[in-house]
């Protein structure tokens, strides 16, 4: 087994550990379709991270790792005091780095596209989004599920009902258009 000072833990390491622990024992599917539902709506987690981060974190110390005898012989994971303590201690520090946008819409806006068609194609994703959080809040308050759960979760329904206000707002009052034709970038000048 390492220790903590041997591997290095991520803010992925760290939602692996945590979804292991709220479901354990889990497969890598059982943790594939909770991240899909959960903090991949803020964290994204890549595909290849259902497989080896458990066995990565397994040979670290952090998880175990059983497989079934009979049937598919899934693996099955879950959290040693050693990865219960790394989690609790990861948890309790009072910082957080600040978050980081990456956005295409915004990507294409800066370069000079109409914003338009693309604020009126992202306020019906964020109206999708919103009605899909909302239907898991609605589903973690009436299972009474954890408050952490439902904290990250109000937080994704004001994040999303935001931007709709927002882009419903820009495409009312025809400023996106404004900025578009307004705020071109500038073309490189010839020396």
């Amino acid at each position: 087994m390492s220790s903590d000072d041997d591997t290095k833990l991520s803010g992925t390491s760290y939602a692996v550990l945590g979804l292991i622990g709220y479901l354990q024992p889990c497969t890598p599917y059982d943790l594939k379709r909770f991240i899909e539902q959960s903090v991949a709506n803020f964290w994204p987690v890549p595909h290849t991270t259902f497989y080896a981060e458990p066995a990565r974190l397994t040979r670290a110390g952090y998880l175990t790792e059983s497989q079934e005898s009979t049937g598919r012989r899934r693996k099955l994971y879950a959290l040693t005091d050693a990865g219960r303590s790394a989690l609790e201690a990861w948890v309790h520090v009072p910082a957080a780095p600040p978050p980081q946008m990456r956005d295409e819409l915004l990507l294409k806006v800066f370069l000079g596209a109409d914003p338009r068609p693309l604020l009126r194609e992202r306020l019906e994703w964020h109206q999708r989004k919103l009605e899909e959080l909302q239907g898991y809040l609605d589903d973690v308050r009436s299972a009474h599920g954890p408050e952490g759960i439902e904290r990250s979760l109000v937080g994704g329904t004001a994040y999303h009902d935001s931007f709709i206000e927002l882009t419903r707002r820009w495409l009312a009052d025809g400023s996106a258009g404004e900025l578009a034709e307004r705020d071109r970038p500038l073309a490189p000048t010839a020396e």
